[in-house]
């Protein structure tokens, strides 16, 4: 294997000529911007930052397109990019100034480059779990700016926390300062340009040198060189995945799907084409189906059971049927979500793991449900996912254990004695509740509930849905009492972001509140759309309630009353008369639980 030092400047110009090509079994580009913002920094700083894997063949491999678009070439395809992907599409796009394409989508990739930031080793370290985002976006997020952990309680407070940072993910609001300049930029213009910018109108300025030396700094990214391994063509496609297997097992840089995915498209040419045809497909209704989770709902209908190490011992025969009979069911399974369950996004489940169940089950039924067994299968669904049956323990053992319930015996009654024994019962009690936030799979509960319900936005008088048309228009959680004041008041974290704090309403209308008090802007609503447009969230309406110093009293009443219409909200959807594991005070009129609008004072 040979081995080379390659500048990235280089490794850009390869990727942008078309040198550089992409097999089948690699994945989608899929980095946020927050891990571009974190190469740049280990750059930056001259960190290591791993090597890259490539392996020159003559082979007609079945080869995929990057996310950035690249020039036609004499040269495409002898060079097949294994292991590197993320870091060169990143650094061609902000280098380039460059958009990507995600999802049949164009996103620009706008890191912001500070030049005050301290000397010396990065302050604080910011760790970035994942790659996914959800549609529902916290109400304390600043406007235009695209990642969370970038976002604070107050405007100022964020802006003082990132002064500590040497790169950012962009927003209007920092680029605005002088000091903070586009890194695309920097690559494409010259100091003069930038440093007049930053207001510096001589080199007498005693922060010339200082910002001079670290624009020169900031474009030597383009010289720091990466060691390049490249495999010999001798090699065939099917040892150079096991190669690449290897080396992203090593590094634990790919999860198991992805590994699995490579074995299957070793044996299996264009697989990807038709994974992602399907991925295309489902998108339509505005559902996101992960790469790896079709990986799955193969390997689930090849062999009835979720494990990834079963697909190199897998007959190829046995895993095109296995995708045949995934495609059908999980068909089924997005419906389901739907228009049974009202569940309209990926994201209002706790874990995805319940398509392969739902799709088990539409394959072992042929689709041929009797009314009980739907009734069974959503019961069974919404009260799962609400306890995040797949997100504690083993994920794939509890799988397992419901896939082997439906294709044994087809008993979809049975699906809710695991989650009895699991949770020790199935309804929601109002403690249940408490310290429960966001992150919790109660949350999506209490939005389907309360959509159910026939909660709407409080200024616009929309219903809540997850695909409305307009940024304005996206629904957010909106904190009823504001968090800044709550934390003014000493409240603690957990119940200043309890689920009981929350409601569900547009952006437009969450910056429109701001961070007022409960005990100001609730009369207006009420004044303009009458109480049922609060009841209808079940948001207590007793103006000494809505006093700060009463807070933790509203949280209580308002626990009781959402876990009542969650219960409620389970019972009607799933058409149940069985009492016995439900309180019989569900039944009663939830409304009726909450204070009326009582003015203290001052009148409505």
């Amino acid at each position: 294997m040979q081995q080379q030092n390659i500048p990235i400047s280089t490794l850009v110009d390869m990727y942008k000529r078309g040198e550089l090509r992409l097999p089948e079994i690699q994945r989608h580009y899929v980095w946020q911007g927050t891990r571009v913002r974190d190469l740049l920094d280990s750059l930056y700083r001259g960190y290591p930052s791993g090597s890259i894997l490539v392996w020159e063949t003559d082979e007609p491999i079945p080869t995929r397109d990057f996310a950035i678009a690249q020039d036609t070439t004499a040269f495409a395809g002898r060079k097949l990019l294994l292991d590197g992907q993320q870091r060169l599409t990143s650094l061609t796009a902000v280098l380039n100034g460059e958009a990507v394409t995600v999802r049949g989508r164009k996103r620009p990739i706008d890191i912001l480059f500070n030049l005050e930031h301290p000397e010396g080793p990065p302050t604080e370290v910011v760790e970035v779990e994942s790659d996914e985002v959800s549609p529902l976006i916290p109400d304390d997020e600043l406007e235009d700016t695209d990642q969370s952990d970038e976002a604070d309680d107050n405007e100022q407070g964020l802006l003082e926390r990132l002064k500590r940072r040497t790169f950012v993910v962009a927003s209007k609001n920092l680029l605005a300062q002088p000091n903070w300049v586009s890194v695309s930029e920097v690559f494409k213009s010259s100091d003069t340009t930038i440093l007049e910018k930053a207001g510096i109108e001589s080199f007498k300025d005693p922060r010339y040198q200082k910002y001079s030396d670290r624009l020169n700094k900031l474009r030597q990214i383009r010289n720091y060189q990466y060691v390049v391994h490249v495999l010999e063509r001798e090699m065939d496609y099917e040892e150079v995945t096991e190669i690449f297997v290897r080396v992203n097992s090593l590094g634990a840089k790919l999860r198991s799907s992805d590994l699995a995915l490579a074995q299957m498209t070793s044996r299996w040419p264009n697989l990807l084409k038709k994974l992602e045809e399907f991925q295309d497909e489902c998108e339509r209704v505005w559902f996101t189906i992960d790469l790896g989770q079709l990986v799955r709902s193969i390997v689930v209908f090849a062999t009835k059971q979720c494990l990834f190490r079963t697909v190199a011992s897998t007959p190829i025969e046995r895993l095109k049927a296995g995708w045949e009979e995934a495609k059908e069911g999980l068909r089924f399974a997005v419906n389901f979500l739907r228009t049974n369950a009202g569940i309209e996004d990926e994201t209002l489940l706790s874990s995805p793991m319940f398509i392969h169940a739902l799709a088990a089950v539409s394959r072992v039924k042929d689709n041929r449900l009797t009314q009980a067994e739907q009734q069974s299968l959503l019961h069974w669904l919404l009260i799962a996912n609400a306890r995040g049956r797949y997100s504690r323990g083993s994920t794939e053992t509890l799988l397992n254990e419901d896939l082997a319930i439906i294709f044994r015996s087809g008993d979809i009654s049975a699906l809710l004695e695991p989650v009895e024994r699991q949770f020790g019962r199935l309804h929601i009690e109002a403690n249940d509740l408490a310290s429960r936030g966001a992150n919790s799979p109660l949350f999506s509960l209490s939005y389907l509930a309360l959509k159910d319900n026939g909660a709407k936005d409080w200024f616009s008088g929309l219903g809540l849905s997850l695909t409305h048309q307009g940024k304005m228009h996206f629904i957010q959680w909106h904190h009823i009492f504001p968090k800044s004041l709550l934390k003014e008041r000493g409240f603690e974290t957990g119940e200043i972001n309890e689920i009981a704090n929350m409601a569900f309403i547009t952006g437009q209308t969450n910056r429109r509140i701001s961070n007022k008090p409960p005990v100001e802007y609730l009369p207006d609503i009420v004044s303009k759309q009458g109480q049922k447009t609060l009841e209808a969230q079940f948001v207590p309406c007793n103006m000494d309630m809505l006093q700060l110093d009463n807070y933790r009293q509203f949280l209580k009443a308002r626990r009781e009353a959402l876990a009542g219409c969650m219960n409620s909200f389970i019972k009607r959807k799933a058409g149940l008369s069985i009492r016995t594991r439900y309180p019989s005070d569900t039944d009663a009129s939830l409304t009726s639980q909450l204070p009326d609008f009582v003015p203290s004072g001052e009148g409505l």
